[in-house]
């Protein structure tokens, strides 16, 4: 290796480099005390700037957190998944599964599915835009369900947990339920499902209807609507069609050419 190959591999280690203390140590034998106080402000920069990442896509985890500790997991974060993308806005996917493994945070399970719900937001943002087919919706008269496949929301997602994972999100962004119910939620121990989509290229999230995460599930997993029926027997899908229609999360509906109905199980 080149002394500027070794130079360059020395700037990633020193802004990688986990816990911090060892950082300077790495890039000892390739740069001088005035070097290495540069290399310091790179890494504290990226620091700042993976904390400014996480705060603009993890708002409510930021607040359920504070300033002190969503700082610190916003460093060791960057540590150990560093970005591979020049967006930071890209950044961040694998964030609920590394709360999940931290034992500082096993006190709050709940904190990593408030994390998937917020990914899957903020994933939402940047889908591709969709327009609403509002005439096909005539075709859930003219066909059998099993030739029918719905057309759901950009970004739509399912984020299933068993915690009331979409009363915390909506208690924190819209001021709905209170947190006072949020806390009786949580103390129960009641599960939710939250549904994310976008509509009016807004996020949007909400609790799932009793058999909507099922049917979702299936859609979104490519299957026909009366693959997808089969799989939701508590779902009133005749209460849910006309919601899904008004709130943006159902676009439209086609006909499939081949329809294979797979056994529900």
């Amino acid at each position: 290796m080149s002394r500027l190959a070794a130079q360059q591999q020395a700037l990633l280690d020193v802004l990688l480099a986990w816990p911090a203390d060892d950082a300077i140590e790495k890039i000892a034998t390739y740069a001088s005390c005035t070097g290495a106080r540069g290399l310091k402000a790179y890494q504290s920069n990226g620091h700042a700037n993976a904390q400014r990442a996480l705060q603009a896509a993890y708002p409510v985890l930021t607040q359920l957190l504070g300033a002190e500790s969503s700082s610190a997991l916003a460093r060791a974060f960057w540590h150990a998944s560093p970005p591979d993308k020049g967006d930071l806005a890209q950044w961040g996917a694998g964030l609920s599964e590394f709360v999940r493994a931290s034992q500082q945070l096993a006190e709050e399970p709940y904190l990593a599915d408030v994390a998937r719900v917020e990914w899957a937001l903020h994933v939402s943002a940047s889908a591709a835009n969709q327009t609403v087919d509002a005439a096909s919706f005539a075709l859930l008269m003219q066909h059998e369900p099993d030739q029918l496949h719905l057309r759901l929301a950009p970004g739509c997602a399912m984020v299933s947990s068993p915690w009331p994972v979409a009363s915390i999100v909506s208690a924190h962004l819209d001021n709905s339920p209170t947190f006072e119910e949020v806390g009786q939620r949580l103390r129960a121990g009641v599960a939710e499902d939250a549904v994310v989509w976008r509509a009016e290229l807004q996020p949007q999230m909400r609790a799932a209807l009793p058999g909507e995460a099922a049917l979702l599930s299936a859609l979104l997993a490519g299957q026909a609507l009366g693959a997808a029926l089969d799989r939701a027997p508590a779902l009133d899908f005749n209460a849910w069609l006309p919601l899904a229609v008004q709130s943006q999360l159902l676009m439209g509906v086609v006909v499939t050419r081949y329809a294979r109905r797979t056994p529900p199980g």
